[in-house]
């Protein structure tokens, strides 16, 4: 939306330590989600807001200071084929995305053309102009541990003492935990009396409970179908700060309903909303004056 794309639009992900990416040409670009501390050629560049770039400088992202995963925007979009109507890339099947893979040493990835004639609007001897509006993302990752959810079908389930467990501790990330899922480690959660379910569909953000006593969050790569019970689900106006989390990171679980989980939601599409208007607004106007 920054940079006046379509929602739907292929961006870069990244993980920490950062790639170093040369550009060939002036772009606009926004960089947004984890804080890699992201400079162009040694300055500091600020994150949530659309950047215009000069080309032959390069991005660098020299130190972690919170989040996961980064994001760039390109405006136009990059040149990706979809697989299976997305963009994203499956690592496990190697397809999608960016050949099926990671990217590597020399990569070059292309943009698509635009129509916006960039270099009218740098100023002489900046390698990177930053246009005056940006997102407010203070309200979205507040309190970033804090993660509500709705009961499951197998909350009840629970004994009272695990119960309490879920609903009163902390619970860190583990390290092995992936796009997949994320394993988290906590009080061991105990039924009051065990249960063989018949698979049944699951989500991102389902929280289900493994035979280890332990629980598992899934993220944006899981399966579609599982059989263990399920304790809840993050609700999806908290996903974003779900998938900010690194592990040891801490979670703790805050149990609302569905009527709250909807006012959440729908507070965040209309700001979401009201944010791609603005942002179409803002280039339009810079479009015209060219």
């Amino acid at each position: 939306m920054l940079v006046g794309n379509d929602v739907h639009e292929p961006l870069m992900e990244l993980h920490f330590p950062g790639p170093q990416v040369l550009f060939e040409q002036n772009a606009l670009i926004s960089i947004t989600g984890a804080n890699f501390t992201p400079t162009l050629n040694d300055e500091p560049l600020p994150l949530w807001q659309p950047l215009l770039i000069r080309k032959n400088t390069i991005l660098h992202f020299p130190k972690l200071q919170q989040g996961a995963r980064c994001y760039i925007a390109i405006h136009a979009g990059f040149c990706i084929e979809p697989w299976l109507g997305s963009y994203s890339t499956n690592l496990k099947a190697g397809v999608g995305g960016f050949r099926g893979r990671k990217f590597e040493k020399g990569d070059e990835l292309m943009a698509k053309e635009s129509s916006l004639y960039f270099a009218g609007w740098m100023k002489e001897g900046k390698d990177v102009v930053p246009l005056n509006w940006r997102a407010d993302i203070a309200h979205a990752y507040q309190y970033p541990n804090e993660i509500f959810f709705i009961e499951g079908n197998e909350f009840a389930q629970l004994t009272s003492a695990s119960a309490n467990d879920f609903l009163q501790s902390n619970f860190i990330v583990h390290p092995f935990s992936d796009r997949m899922g994320y394993q988290v480690k906590g009080p061991e959660l105990v039924l009051k009396e065990k249960m063989e379910l018949v698979s049944a569909s699951v989500s991102f953000g389902t929280i289900q409970l493994l035979p280890n006593a332990e629980i598992i969050i899934l993220m944006a790569d899981h399966q579609t179908t599982g059989g263990y019970p399920r304790l809840g689900h993050v609700i999806t106006a908290h996903l974003p700060k779900l998938a900010q989390l690194r592990p040891s990171d801490c979670i703790q679980f805050k149990r609302i309903t569905v009527d709250k989980a909807e006012e959440l939601f729908f507070a965040q599409q209309k700001e979401l909303t009201i944010l791609q208007t603005a942002c179409f607004d803002h280039l339009n106007e810079l479009a015209c004056r060219q």
